[in-house]
């Protein structure tokens, strides 16, 4: 059973418990709204899903409430940040604003962090240079290793996030959110939440058999997409946002699940590309409109409904969700009510 909540509701509900937990109400109204975006895509097992999980590494000491973030070293096209673990979703949103910046003046940049922290769905960052006509790509290394380097057992990587996002004229954006892994770390846990099962080649049992129940994660570990090719397409993507940046990588990053009060630092890294460095933004963005078309209009196999464009349906979802509002489902809704009695603040309702 589930409950519907209109944005401004869960906004607010976040931005009370944060600011209950010591945040500055700035901060805490920000980190909530980029939050509920990764809802409103359908990214909902980073959303207000993790909320417990944050105020536990706040109330441990494992966040710095009043950072300093800023640019440590600089070009034109590039910029290392530190974000001295300030809140995840604070860091990342200094960081794609900085991209923009410079991608206005350079046509593209490249900016990485260090001292970060988890902060949520890809997509929500790949998608902020959208509306300058940029295209935005976002790599990450995930918040706790979940997977091994491939023949292995000792669990070296993380999920290691990719996101990209390409404007389009009249189609929605096109854009590609996905871990390197089968499934998320955080599908596992809301499954484990619900009380569901995993599909099979999800994850695998460290005696080599499929690992189907998410209460058992820690008995296994997450499998690749594409076999090797997923190991090297995560090693990658660590080293980008990692190595490159002075952060945690292999066996330094910090299990932020089983660890709320260590610094994780947290690597990440967002490229903003200006379209206008390329030609006419609207010419692209209306040859971004017919491949898509031509992609949905492909003859189908037998059987299948429609071809799907990546991102289409987040984009829907985000729409519909923006007006009617967002489930929650009934054990969420249970912790995150257990969660304001006590910190002594009102219940969603």
């Amino acid at each position: 059973m589930s409950q519907v909540f209109s944005v401004d509701q869960l906004v607010d509900f976040m931005t009370r418990t944060y600011v209950a937990c010591g945040v500055p109400a700035a901060d805490a109204r920000s980190t909530a709204e980029m939050m509920i975006e990764a809802d409103l895509l359908g990214s909902d097992a980073h959303g207000i899903f993790r909320l417990p999980q944050y105020v536990k590494r706040i109330r441990a000491g494992g966040f710095n409430l009043h950072p300093n973030i800023r640019i440590e070293r600089e070009t034109i096209a590039t910029a290392l940040i530190d974000g001295d673990n300030a809140m995840g979703h604070l860091v990342m949103r200094f960081a794609a604003e900085t991209a923009i910046a410079k991608a206005k003046v350079a046509g593209v940049a490249w900016v990485g962090l260090h001292h970060g922290n988890h902060a949520g769905a890809g997509a929500v960052y790949a998608r902020m240079p959208l509306k300058h006509d940029m295209v935005g790509i976002y790599g990450a290394v995930g918040s706790a290793n979940h997977l091994p380097p491939w023949g292995g057992i000792e669990m070296l990587l993380s999920t290691n996030p990719l996101a990209i996002a390409v404007p389009a004229h009249e189609e929605p954006p096109v854009v590609l959110d996905m871990a390197t892994t089968v499934a998320s770390y955080g599908k596992i846990k809301a499954r484990a939440q619900r009380g569901e099962m995993m599909p099979e080649g999800w994850m695998m049992g460290n005696d080599g058999k499929p690992l189907l129940d998410p209460k058992r994660s820690a008995e296994g570990f997450l499998m690749p997409i594409g076999g090797h090719k997923g190991y090297g397409l995560a090693l990658i993507i660590g080293l980008l946002g990692g190595s490159l940046n002075g952060a945690a990588m292999g066996r330094d990053v910090v299990d932020f699940n089983a660890d709320a009060k260590s610094v994780t630092n947290t690597g990440q890294c967002i490229v903003a590309v200006s379209l206008s460095a390329f030609g006419d933004p609207e010419t692209i963005k209306r040859d971004v409109d017919r491949v898509s078309r031509e992609m949905r209009s492909a003859q189908k196999m037998p059987g299948v409904d429609r071809i799907r464009v990546p991102g289409e349906d987040s984009h829907r979802r985000h729409a519909q969700q923006s007006q009617d509002g967002i489930a929650l489902p009934a054990p969420l809704l249970d912790i995150l009510g257990k969660l304001a009695d006590d910190l002594s603040i009102a219940r969603l309702s």
